[in-house]
């Protein structure tokens, strides 16, 4: 297994950070990581998936919403062609710290006969990724 775990501290409620980022409609004009997602944040619902880390090739993918709790988490199951090959279990969890602070804690867990193989390119492009998006993020919804 190998984990990518990001954190960002916004100044805002939970309610507003989770408005943003389960409104999947507007990911194109702001969000350099995740460029869509079509579905609903509904617990087993699935997904359609488009991340394209930056200098890097966009790769679509179907995963299943494993949570999606207002307000607090949101997490999705994700697999490379077949279950057990490349799997990714990517997560968001909103903390509050007080109450107009959250924390934004964004990651990943990869598991598979592959994640060897991939683990530089987790490790730069797609880490990159992630602190893009928390900072895309932060600055949405300090702005709204």
């Amino acid at each position: 297994m190998y984990e990518i775990r990001t954190e960002i501290e916004i100044d805002a409620t939970p309610e507003q950070v989770w408005s943003i980022l389960i409104n999947f409609i507007d990911y194109p004009q702001w969000n350099p990581f995740v460029r869509s997602i079509t579905g609903i944040a509904k617990m087993g619902e699935q997904l359609t998936v488009l991340v394209q880390p930056t200098g890097a090739k966009a790769m679509t993918f179907r995963p299943k919403v494993l949570n999606a709790s207002p307000n607090h988490e949101f997490r999705w199951l994700g697999h490379f062609l077949l279950p057990g090959i490349f799997d990714g279990e990517h997560y968001f969890i909103i903390e509050a710290i007080s109450s107009e602070r959250v924390r934004f804690i964004h990651s990943e867990k990869f598991t598979g006969l592959l994640v060897k193989l991939f683990k530089s390119s987790l490790e730069t492009a797609t880490k990159q990724g992630f602190i893009a998006m928390n900072e895309a993020l932060k600055l949405k919804v300090e702005k709204s």
